[in-house]
This record gives C-alpha cells, structure tokens and sequence, in this order.
C-alpha cells in the first residue's frame, strides 16, 4: 500500500506539516531512476528519494545524504532557492503535489511503473524527471481530483463488484477482507465489514509491514504475518523499502542463480552419464586386439579375398564370425585392428580421466546449489554469489578458426583466405602440424603439438578429412592431403590471402568428410 490513495493521503498531511517553510536547496540524480530532493531551514534538513525503477517506485527519506562528487546530475534547477509554501494530496488518486514560491510545483505521480516527478511553472508543466513518459506534459495537477464515494446503496446492488466502486482501494485492502471470510458474509453484513475497513483506512491507528504471499508489503491493516509496527507514515517508508529492495534482490538473484546452478548440473550430470556408457559398451564388446589375435592363430583358414569368415576364438572356446576386408590380407587387417586397440587405450584413459573430473564437478555443482536452496535472505546470497559466483556467459572473441576436438588434441580449421593466413601466422606453433588438400583451395588445417606426445593417426586422419572437406575437393570420392610440420610453412612477401610455400610435406589419402558430423 505504499502508493496506495490512503497512504498517500497520510503521507502528504505528513510531509505538509515537515516541509513547510523549508527552501529547496539541491534538486539531483546520481544513481539512474533514483531522485533526491535536500531541503533545508535554518539549521534543520530534510531528504527526499524518489525511487522510481522500471519493477519498483517509491519514497525514502534518508536522515543525512553525502552527494557524490561524480556521476551526479542537477534537475530541476528553476526550483533551487524556493520555499515550500504547501503539500497536497489528491482526493481518490496516486499522487501529491509540492507547491513552492513564485508559482512552482512539484507534482509527484506514483503510478506504478509510469511514476514520474513534473514540474509547474505559473501551472505549465516545463520538465520531466522521466522524459521518456513525455505524455506527463499533458497532465494538471489542478484537475487530478476524483470524487468517487461508496454509498450502500450502490453497494448493496452489486456487492461483489466493491474493485470498481471503489477503484482507489488497490490489492491489500481486498486481501484483507478475503482473510476476514468476507466473500461467506450476507451482503449486508459485508457492507458493515467494508465500513469498518474504510474507517481503519481513513484514520490508521498503526502503519505495518506485512507478509502476505510471501511478499512484504506496508499496509494500513492488519494482515497476513505482522514483522514490525510504525505510528509514522514516513518512518514505515523508511523501514519498508530497504527491506523490500532486499526482498526483491533476493528474489531476482536467487531465481536467476538457481536457474543457472540448475542448468550447469544437469548438464554434467548428461555428459557424465554418456561417458560411463561408452565406458560400459568398450567394457562389454570385444576388443580389437583380441580380434586380430584370433585372426592371427587362424591365418591358414582364412581364404583369400575373403570378407568375413567364421574363426575360432580361442578366448570364448567358440567360433564366431569375423568380417574382414578383401583388399587387404588377414594380417594387414589384424595389424590395422592392433592400431586400433592402442589407440583405443588412449582413448579409454582419457575419457576415465575426463569421467573423473565430471564426477568431480557434478558433487561440487550439487553442494552449491543445495547451499543455495538453504537460503533465504538477501546478506546470505550476496556472500554465496560472492563466493561461489555461477558461470556467466563469457564473450566470445572473433577467432579465425573454428575447434575441433579428439583423443585430447586440438584441430584448428580456417575461416576464409585471410583467416588462414593469421591461423598459420599468428595462433600456431612451430611443432604444430600444418594440413592441405593438395593442389586446391581450401582451409587451412592445424592440429596442436603438446609436448612429448606424437601425432595419433586417428588424430592425424580426422584432420586430413576436415581439410578435404573443407576445399575444392569436397564432393571427390578421395582427397590427397598434404602435412608438414607448421615449421616447414612459410608465406612469400607480396602473396595473395592464404597463399603459403610448403616444404618437406607427407601426402595421406582421404575421404572427404567432418568426422565431428558438424558444419560452418
């Protein structure tokens, strides 16, 4: 109820008693939506605050305010040096008036979030606190005075329709007579329970804060859970809005952390789970250098050019059907398969050291966010996101080459002709290794050198296929690619957007495709 009409109206009777005879010293705004208005008599002062946020409005008046000595604007400058004649609210609306010396006036409209602060001079508006509200212009603060007044009789005839008779009652009201089973009475009897809500609203003993669906609230009446108890309007705006800017911070926060924390957790947990079952299918299938055992103890029963053939497997005590490649003789196929399992072990020791660290990172995400469901004051989140603050997005930067990713080792891919050239001369190493499809245009291939550990050729062969891929031989059925260390790459004065001279260089025959089954 903190704009509502009855509270205004107490405020204003307030502040007409405080203000009067006071000189407008300073009009100014140093934080965005907030203005502060230092009035001063004498010896005596008094501060004005505006808050007027696009989820929040309101008024506080601080007992002392230390101007900063930047960011900080005068407004209102034709007001500065006048003297407060009188304070006026408006008859059944949100809003109240200062009127000044000289013919000024200072209309504060508190609807909402359409509040705004106008001023009048010889009773024309001439500025704006909120300028994007610009229609404010239009409005007298003359005329702003409505006449609603309930009758009985006119209750009596549409009784459940007391919002529209009484259009100034606003939301706390209504919650009050819901939590005194008013909608259960005889309409007459809501009649005499209307009365004596009006009559607490037209002369409140006391001024609360209230919780009523878990929002504060400043209330007039007596409802929901009562935390403290003012006999001064302007006291309970003082008590009131720190608390509920509080409230809203922690609110706002809360949901957006917890959205996050969410976010972050299920999706290790996904990866998480995907690696334990890749796990789980190379612990259950069988191995390829078992595979090529078994194709090496029956080498004098398999025919030539055969492209399977049924083989006993030694392991299991059984045959079992073997496929094999008929271009290639048995043993250049279990030689492929003996690559294969050591690349494999690589593989398998790098995504258990990867499943660990998700392990890792899924307990730490779970304490976090069960330490924020634990909550439930704003102090306690702003030491929790201080200490544990959730990944915000992080800008990304305009790189010339897109990443790639396998067996731990990086694949870096040129944008364009002139990405290529600050991909190979500016983002590599001398020991990386530098790939091309040969003799046509295309992308610039790199595939990052960590130290002590040789190129793997499944490495090798899914970068080959991207920079076929990714060239002029795109839709050829094989590619050759050439790759010579990045040392061995070098790019002549005066030549063209990606042009490069290219020495010692290996050729690899390849499939044009994107091993990673993702495009640009």
């Amino acid at each position: 109820m903190h704009q509502n009409y009855f509270f205004l109206r107490k405020l204003a009777q307030k502040l007409d008693q405080q203000l009067k005879g006071f000189t407008l010293q300073a009009a100014f705004s140093q934080e965005k939506d907030e203005l502060v208005l230092a009035f001063y008599q004498e010896e005596k002062e008094f501060y004005l605050k505006a808050i007027q946020t696009p989820t929040f409005s309101s008024l506080q008046f601080p007992q002392t305010f230390n101007r900063a000595r930047q960011n900080s604007v005068d407004l209102f400058t034709g007001l500065v040096g006048e003297e407060v004649l009188e304070v006026r609210g408006h008859q059944q609306e949100r809003s109240f008036y200062v009127r000044f010396t000289n013919g000024k006036v200072l209309l504060f409209k508190l609807f909402g979030n359409r509040s705004n602060v106008v001023l009048y001079e010889q009773d024309q508006a001439t500025e704006l606190f909120h300028k994007k509200l610009s229609k404010d212009l239009d409005l007298d603060y003359r005329t702003m005075d409505h006449t609603w007044h309930l009758t009985k009789e006119a209750f009596l005839q549409a009784p459940q329709n007391l919002k529209k008779l009484l259009p100034t009652l606003g939301e706390v009201p209504l919650l009050y007579l819901q939590e005194k089973n008013y909608a259960a009475l005889s309409p007459d009897k809501q009649w005499e329970q209307v009365e004596e809500m009006l009559a607490l609203l037209e002369n409140p003993p006391h001024y609360y804060l209230i919780t009523v669906q878990k929002l504060l609230r400043l209330s007039l009446l007596p409802l929901g859970q009562v935390s403290e108890t003012f006999t001064d309007p302007i006291t309970a705006l003082n008590a009131f809005v720190p608390q509920y800017r509080a409230q809203e911070y922690f609110q706002k926060n809360y949901a957006t952390s917890h959205k996050q924390l969410s976010k972050q957790l299920e999706g290790a947990q996904k990866i998480w789970w995907q690696i334990q079952e890749q796990l789980e299918q190379w612990h259950h299938g069988t191995p390829y250098a078992q595979t090529a055992d078994v194709i090496m103890a029956n080498l004098t029963n398999i025919p030539a050019g055969s492209k399977e053939a049924e083989l006993f497997d030694f392991y299991a005590g059984t045959t079992q059907l073997i496929k094999l490649n008929a271009t290639e003789t048995p043993q250049k196929t279990a030689e492929r398969l003996y690559k294969k399992a050591k690349n494999q072990k690589i593989e398998r020791q790098l995504l258990e050291e990867r499943a660990a660290r998700k392990e890792e990172e899924v307990e730490r995400l779970t304490k976090e966010l069960q330490e924020l469901e634990s909550m439930d004051t704003a102090p306690a989140l702003r030491q929790f996101l201080k200490k544990h603050t959730p990944n915000q997005p992080v800008a990304q930067v305009d790189l010339p080459y897109h990443t790639f990713e396998t067996l731990g080792f990086k694949i870096l891919v040129g944008k364009n002709a002139k990405a290529n050239d600050k991909l190979t001369l500016k983002h590599t190493h001398k020991d990386d290794l530098w790939l091309h499809a040969k003799d046509v245009p295309g992308s610039h291939v790199v595939i990052k050198f960590q130290a002590g550990k040789a190129f793997p050729t499944p490495v090798l062969e899914a970068a080959a296929q991207l920079a076929a891929f990714y060239s002029k031989r795109k839709s050829d059925s094989l590619c050759p690619v050439l790759y010579t260390p990045k040392k061995y790459v070098r790019k002549p004065k005066g030549a063209t957007p990606g042009s490069v001279v290219v020495e010692r260089e290996k050729v690899l025959l390849v499939k044009p495709q994107n091993p990673f089954k993702q495009t640009f």
